[in-house]
């Protein structure tokens, strides 16, 4: 690679960081060698998992597993984890190819398979083709291909390349979402369409990227196009014929954003009426974001979903003074009504784009001393936050890497603390704001164990200079205002993959890679956690220690999400979709020039050695024992 280091899956070293720190620092980071000394001492050695009583998903959100991948999250509870362990520490090292098969689109590959009795389900980026693969017959051959033809006017609106997240399953059916806003129901069996509700409009800039959620008769679905003045909301459809059963918007009134008698936020700044359109300058809550992209979880026991909300539009905080409710945040909701029950900010009057859209794991947990259902986030603002989750009340936020452009989260009013050396304006420049506008992790989903009660988290090591300008709202146009350039964060890695132990509140182990850790990861019973890095190698590394236990080098860099599941001959199988794109390989997806700095929204600018580490792809890898 040209003009960088070639890192390896090296253990964070607390000794060796420090010192990266300390000559960032001299040359004119300012705030940053103090608050990432914070940071800092979490960090060294592997450190063994707190002893404490143990930690675990709501039973009724994460059944027993029955060898199958229904939804990308795997169960309700959003753990990510499976109780096979056919592969373990042990073998994992035996793994070889089972089968592949091309999508045929070179995109960025960011889907969960889906497994369901003996079958795989695949959705592609735009055009959003389905596959069926018959996994009981040699090679998995296809069994059906569904095309919804989306028009391809979406291509180019689409914020940060034409990614899919995946499908769900429920009731026999395929559920999936089109870049160009529609939502498609389809016989899991034959692939034949069941229903098409479009439900989303490309003229305004509005796509839908994610994967739904199917809860109690009711397909969740949300909205992209935060930076193009696209006014956020979720939705339910019903499962049955797709009617629209309730919508609820991140941005306006109490009555669009269901906000009635029953919401009972915990803090103070989150009660009123109509704040979502008081906290905003006159009529701005229309153009003002709050989209729902990312991940939705659900807790049956007590009948709550949670879900976040994007950032708030334009980037440039100067043109949306107050807190712009309700963005940046996260709700939770009764799924039959949509009836809003609590709500709370993770970045009250965003400054840098950090959209509140990533997953959330529910647990349950003695807490100081009491048993408490918990939420626990790894937020884009660079904390690991843990949410009581029948009240929205913040325990515990913590920096999981390294985080300058705010001070900490105040526990008494649940407030970001600001730091006004990397607060951002129309005609200022900031520079080394940590983490940039991706975060310290964007949508790529970490997994829980509660065999180790660890947490492992896919995130990046990226810091940005930033510059607010001035700009107008015309629909189907980019609506930012801001100018960015990232760079790579302290160490000069530019992702890792860090094991967090949430009873202690600090890293039990960390890995650095050279890219960004852009793919989900996904953990088993037999202590292994996989994961994907940028330059196409597939990962298994231990679950308490992270020791690299195999790679495979795939055909493209990896931005997907790893399952595993049982095959129909009784065996563990392992499974990820290989093709690099994104936000953060749209430079190679896309063929950007790297020698524009701020293309990608200045994502670019940290990749553009990319182009020579992995090419374009959209291949299915999936692996299994000798």
């Amino acid at each position: 690679m040209k003009g960088m280091p070639q890192l390896g899956p090296t253990r964070v070293d607390a000794g060796r960081h420090t010192r990266t720190l300390a000559t960032r620092n001299s040359l004119g980071t300012g705030i940053f060698l103090v608050t990432l000394l914070t940071w800092l001492p979490l960090q060294g050695a592997v450190s063994e998992p707190s002893k404490t009583e143990a930690i675990a998903p709501p039973a009724a959100a994460s059944p027993p597993d029955d060898g199958q991948w229904a939804m990308p999250a795997k169960n309700y509870a959003s753990t990510r984890f499976s109780e096979l362990s056919e592969i373990n520490e042990g073998n994992v090292k035996n793994l070889q190819v089972a089968f592949t098969f091309s999508t045929g689109v070179n995109k960025g590959q960011e889907a969960a398979p889906l497994v369901v009795g003996n079958t795989m389900y695949i959705v592609t980026p735009f055009p959003n083709f389905v596959y069926a693969l018959d996994l009981s017959k040699p090679g998995a051959p296809m069994k059906w291909k569904y095309e919804p033809n989306p028009e391809p006017a979406a291509q180019g609106v689409a914020c940060c390349d034409v990614v899919n997240r995946g499908a769900a399953f429920a009731d026999g059916r395929i559920f999936f979402n089109t870049l160009d806003g529609h939502t498609i129901a389809l016989d899991a069996n034959t692939g034949k369409p069941i229903w098409n509700t479009h439900i989303g409009n490309i003229n305004i800039g509005e796509t839908i990227t994610m994967a739904p959620l199917v809860v109690k008769g009711k397909v969740l679905v949300g909205n992209s196009g935060g930076e193009m003045g696209v006014r956020g909301w979720v939705k339910a459809l019903d499962v049955g014929d797709g009617h629209v059963v309730w919508t609820a918007y991140g941005t306006g009134p109490d009555k669009d954003v269901l906000i009635g008698p029953d919401f009972k936020p915990h803090y103070d700044a989150d009660k009123g009426k109509d704040l979502g359109v008081t906290t905003w300058p006159p009529e701005a809550w229309k153009i003002g974001g709050g989209n729902m992209w990312g991940w939705i979880s659900y807790d049956p026991d007590l009948n709550l979903i949670f879900h976040g909300t994007g950032n708030p539009g334009p980037w440039n905080p100067d043109l949306r003074p107050g807190d712009n409710k309700w963005t940046s945040g996260i709700f939770a909701r009764d799924p039959d009504t949509g009836a809003a029950k609590w709500f709370y900010q993770w970045s009250p009057h965003d400054l840098h784009d950090y959209d509140g859209i990533n997953e959330q794991i529910l647990l349950d947990m003695t807490w100081q001393g009491k048993p408490r259902k918990v939420l626990v986030r790894p937020e884009r603002n660079g904390y690991l936050y843990i949410l009581d989750r029948t009240t929205g009340e913040v325990l515990s936020a913590k920096p999981f890497g390294p985080v300058n452009s705010s001070k900490g989260v105040d526990l008494k009013t649940g407030r970001l603390i600001e730091n006004p050396d990397k607060k951002t304006g129309t005609g200022k420049v900031v520079r080394d704001i940590c983490p940039t506008a991706s975060g310290l992790k964007d949508w790529q989903p970490s997994a829980f164990s509660p065999k180790t009660g660890l947490l492992y988290i896919p995130h990046n090591n990226l810091c940005m200079d930033e510059e607010g300008v001035e700009v107008n709202y015309i629909a189907g146009t980019p609506y930012v205002g801001m100018n960015v350039r990232m760079i790579p964060g302290p160490g000069g890695n530019r992702g890792a993959f860090t094991a967090w132990d949430i009873a202690a509140e600090k890293p039990a182990w960390s890995l650095k890679e050279n890219f960004p850790v852009w793919s989900g990861a996904v953990v088993t019973a037999g202590d292994v956690v996989f994961y994907g890095t940028m330059e196409g190698w597939f990962k298994a590394v231990s679950a308490r220690t992270g020791e690299l236990l195999w790679q495979f080098k795939t055909s493209s860099g990896i931005i997907g999400q790893p399952i595993t599941y049982r095959g129909p001959d009784g065996h563990q199988y392992v499974a990820i979709l290989s093709g690099v794109g994104g936000w953060a390989g749209a430079i190679v997806s896309g063929d950007l020039d790297p020698r524009d700095a701020t293309a990608a929204l200045g994502f670019v600018n940290a990749m553009k050695d990319l182009k020579n580490a992995t090419t374009a792809g959209g291949t299915l890898y999936v692996f299994r024992l000798p």
